[in-house]
């Protein structure tokens, strides 16, 4: 273990024996680390929050403190983050509240690009990117391998489905579906997100099945349950259309359309 003298390690901290931790940070007594977390010098990790295996904080990152909620009355709420994730500067996560879960979780892999912003009570998933000064609001839902260009801004119980890719500045007032690629102010569906497909093993065949289902749900000025017919029959050869329909299954807020 390797313990700046300057750092300040509470009590009651559960550090892996090979935790790095910079100089004049600050580690709460409800913290635990897990094996090769580098906290860097300046960074704040506090409140109820345990971090995995080889998760990195840099400087003047805060994690785990308590929730942005005015509601919130010093509940014993949680910050759950999986393994390889990586916080860069200025990015604050806040742990959840009593008024949802009770906390706000983080997947594996994820890049938060400085001064991205993690509300109580998200849930987030594996292989994320947040861009510079993306934000989530309270209660939202990111599936896997989704980005958030810089800027970003997604309002509280809002839900974006795996692969889908949000463009700079763009304001996400509704549900966005898997594989979607949305811009604007309110987030309008632009295109799949092809390239992005394509990196992770989609097949030509899967990604063109996933265009030709885009064209249904948003191209077709067919109904949403007009669409959703068209989708379920594509879906029997195609599996790759079936996250689309669970998802609009499970949306709250209505999906961008």
């Amino acid at each position: 273990m390797s313990i700046d003298p300057r750092a300040v390690v509470a009590e009651g901290a559960k550090l892996a024996p090979d935790v790095q931790v910079g100089a004049f940070a600050v580690i709460g007594p409800d913290v635990e680390l897990g094996p090769g977390c580098i906290i860097g010098p300046h960074a704040v990790v506090t409140g109820w929050t345990r971090l995995g295996a080889r998760n990195r904080v840099f400087q003047f990152a805060s994690i785990g403190d308590a929730p942005q909620d005015k509601k919130y009355a010093g509940e014993p709420t949680r910050l759950e983050v999986g393994d390889g994730n990586v916080f860069r500067e200025y990015v604050t996560v806040n742990r959840g509240t009593t008024h949802d879960k009770g906390v706000t979780r983080i997947g594996h892999d994820n890049l938060f690009m400085a001064s991205s912003h993690v509300a109580h009570d998200c849930v987030i998933g594996d292989h994320c990117v947040f861009a510079n000064l993306a934000t989530l609001a309270g209660h939202v839902e990111i599936g896997d391998h989704v980005i958030l260009a810089g800027f970003t801004g997604v309002h509280q119980f809002c839900k974006i489905g795996s692969h889908a890719f949000i463009g700079n500045n763009t304001a996400v007032t509704r549900d966005v579906p898997p594989y979607i690629m949305a811009v604007g102010h309110p987030a309008e569906p632009h295109s799949i997100n092809g390239t992005g497909l394509l990196r992770r093993g989609f097949s030509a065949d899967q990604v063109r099945n996933i265009k030709q289902a885009f064209r249904t749900l948003y191209r077709s000025e067919l109904t949403l349950d007009d669409a959703l017919v068209r989708l379920r029959e594509a879906a029997t050869t195609q599996p790759e259309i079936q996250p689309m329909i669970d998802f609009i299954g499970r949306s709250t807020r209505s999906i961008i359309r």
